[in-house]
């Protein structure tokens, strides 16, 4: 099985820079979007089902805002929308996809880059997250947790740590909670395979960043540690340029 995360920042302005025609390149089985930034009567989906993927949504309440969605060529069993948490499921923050021997959670984390009020959202998600997925596993033991978690866990995952330590995204009490969060049962499947520096998931779009390869590995396929022996592989995919931010992939048996 070969599953992606991508934030595409927009999936409308991403159709229209090649991502259907990438997409079907990929022969993933399960495409997890976040930052979709539309509704499903927004999209036209056709071309994605001839592709034979089939599409569950769950937008934010304000137009052109946040909201995330699954392409899976394999029918779930269930689709869980939202986190059963108003403030969070309002803005359409995470999807779950129930298979017979595995689910996949795929989360939007807030950012808390643009004001004070919104960082301070960003560490409520964290706590209530933490808890909502330790439950969870309990019941799921064989759990996927993708997406833009919107930090970056320790100075590899930066371009700068120096000069970003106290930048949101690379706060200490974000990096500690991402350290909890793995120590937690949690398996980073990109540095389980991949301890090597200088690979990155998100770039601005300012300085060409891009261009230098001064980024933030801010995207993640976390499982649980029950599923340590199914993980093949797991990389990033940098070259795929529909987004600032580019796809992940993780490959389990």
């Amino acid at each position: 099985m070969k599953l992606i995360s991508y934030n595409v920042n927009g999936i409308r302005a991403a159709i229209k820079k090649g991502f259907i025609e990438w997409m079907d390149a990929t022969k993933a089985d399960v495409v997890c979007l976040q930052e979709t930034k539309a509704m499903k009567e927004q999209v036209s989906l056709l071309e994605f089902e001839m592709l034979g993927y089939q599409s569950y949504w769950f937008s934010a309440e304000k137009k052109g805002y946040s909201g995330v969605a699954v392409f899976t060529k394999q029918e779930p069993k269930h689709v869980e929308y939202g986190l059963g948490i108003e403030k969070y499921d309002r803005e359409g923050r995470a999807i779950r996809i129930d298979f017979e021997d595995y689910s996949v959670l795929n989360v939007y984390m807030p950012s808390g880059s643009s004001r004070e009020e919104r960082q301070v959202f960003k560490f409520e998600w964290m706590n209530d997250f933490f808890d909502y997925v330790s439950e969870l596993k309990k019941e799921i033991p064989n759990l996927i947790v993708c997406g833009d978690y919107n930090i970056c866990h320790t100075a590899i995952d930066i371009h700068n740590p120096k000069v970003n330590k106290n930048t949101s995204g690379f706060l200490p009490e974000e990096r500690n909670w991402m350290t909890q969060f793995f120590d937690s049962g949690w398996i980073d499947t990109f540095r389980y395979f991949n301890p090597e520096p200088h690979h990155y998931t998100w770039w601005s779009y300012r300085a060409s960043a891009r261009d230098k390869n001064l980024g933030w590995r801010i995207d993640y396929f976390a499982t649980t540690k029950e599923m340590e022996n199914r993980l093949k592989r797991a990389t990033i995919l940098p070259e795929a340029k529909h987004s600032d931010h580019c796809p992940i992939v993780l490959e389990i048996e």
